[in-house]
């Protein structure tokens, strides 16, 4: 995720776009606050990184998809 253009969702609406983690926090707000990675378990038994814990937002990751026409 870090350098590719991501949209981040909080558990509360917001919405917020970033390239690093580093812009990610400035734009949260949370200067000071410590990042985590957050993780979610899978059916078939994968965990996989689905983006980032800063302060009080939990931030889920979801990046743009372009296909061929």
């Amino acid at each position: 995720m870090n350098g590719k253009f991501t949209l981040y969702i909080d558990q509360y609406g917001n919405k917020f776009a970033a390239h690093t983690v580093k812009e990610l926090r400035a734009k949260v707000g949370m200067g000071g606050a410590r990042v985590s990675k957050m993780y979610n378990d899978k059916k078939d038994g994968r965990t996989v990184h689905t983006g980032y814990v800063i302060g009080q937002h939990w931030l889920t990751a979801y990046q743009p998809v372009e296909l061929a026409a």
